[in-house]
């Protein structure tokens, strides 16, 4: 019969049968309970989602953060674990450190991206029971890239710092380099500020049509470096980002209604009942049409060549082809309404005089 005391006592490597069986134990119960776990997690948050049950922000977060855990990371945990359990040399020792140390950093980097997306989601659902938010859309990458940078220089520098390097020096050294490059590339660093700046302020977004200076497009990316414009004419026009802050933009596609103003110009032999009636005849023409909102109608002005009525309306969308549809079709009514009432528009004629030489009695 053999014996089963001895070979339980056993030693191999420096660790007991006893110790061995107990570590494979302890890494196969973490290397299955752990991504089980995740999996009943995942699961559990899909199913939130999908009834579109909210639970509370620490709550969804956390399940975020255990769903997005790299198996990786659980395998390196396990491994982890079961080392604790013996008896490791010091070489191996140290690898398993290095290797733990880097997966853990790199876990928490994720866990890092992971809550800032979620931020922006969750602002984004909020934002989006008040009607859909177009500048945030043009704003995210350039905060998830800031982001990005922020969480893995310190994901990295913490990482150092656990396996023994002194980051002081390097902070030193990565701070005199980093004014050297910043004034190198001062003028990337700008664009990227800018760009900072337009996606926090959201001064446009992405769809929004700007007049910047004398150019005048419709956004079509919003980038890190630069924003791109589509223009009317139909190339595309790159502006760095530190251009566009410096410039006065004029923003469209912010405008809740659009304000339009045109002069009338009758001839001065028209008699005082029918300028009378004027102003009635143009505002029953444009209160007509949809989405319109009168202003006024007044006789202004004694013109060189005729009578100016001036008159003003506001069309109450922001299109522009919108605009031009109504504008048309207002002044195909005035031609109209003009002729029945018999008033004639004026315009600008020019007489030319001419001088006869009379040639002297012969």
């Amino acid at each position: 019969m053999p014996d089963w005391r001895g070979i339980w006592d056993s030693v191999y490597l420096g660790n007991s049968v006893e110790a061995w069986v107990i570590a494979l134990g302890a890494f196969v119960l973490t290397f299955t309970a752990l991504p089980l776990f995740r999996r009943v997690i995942a699961a559990r948050r899909r199913k939130w989602r999908e009834v579109e049950h909210t639970p509370p922000a620490a709550i969804e977060l956390t399940a975020l953060l255990i769903a997005r855990t790299n198996r990786i990371f659980l395998w390196v945990l396990a491994l982890w674990f079961a080392s604790t359990l013996l008896y490791i040399p010091n070489r191996a020792d140290r690898i398993i450190h290095f290797v733990t140390v880097v997966a853990f950093w790199f876990q928490a980097g994720l866990w890092g991206m992971a809550a800032v997306r979620y931020a922006i989601e969750r602002r984004g659902r909020r934002a989006g029971a008040l009607g859909p938010d177009p500048a945030q859309s043009g704003s995210i990458d350039i905060i998830v890239f800031v982001a990005g940078l922020t969480i893995w220089a310190m994901a990295l520098l913490l990482a150092l710092d656990n396996l023994g390097v002194q980051i002081k020096p390097l902070l030193t050294g990565l701070g005199i380099g980093g004014v050297a490059v910043a004034l190198a590339v001062q003028s990337v660093l700008g664009d990227v500020l800018a760009s900072m700046s337009i996606a926090l302020d959201k001064p446009f977004a992405v769809g929004d049509s700007l007049a910047v200076d004398d150019i005048q497009g419709t956004v079509e990316h919003i980038g890190v470096k630069s924003t791109r414009l589509r223009s009317i004419s139909g190339e595309q026009i790159i502006l760095a980002n530190a251009d566009v802050l410096k410039a006065r933009v004029r923003n469209y596609g912010r405008m809740r209604e659009r304000r339009s103003a045109f002069r009338l110009n009758v001839t001065y032999d028209t008699p005082p009942e029918k300028l009378r009636a004027i102003p009635a005849a143009v505002r029953e023409l444009i209160e007509s049409q949809p989405q319109t909102r009168f202003d006024r109608c007044n006789f202004l002005a004694f013109g060189d060549w005729a009578l100016q009525f001036e008159t003003v309306y506001y069309v109450t969308v922001s299109d522009y082809k919108t605009y031009a549809n109504l504008q048309q079709s207002i002044n195909i009514a005035i031609v109209e309404r003009f002729a029945a009432l018999g008033v004639d528009i004026a315009f600008a004629t020019h007489s030319l005089h001419t001088l006869q030489t009379l040639k002297p009695p012969k």
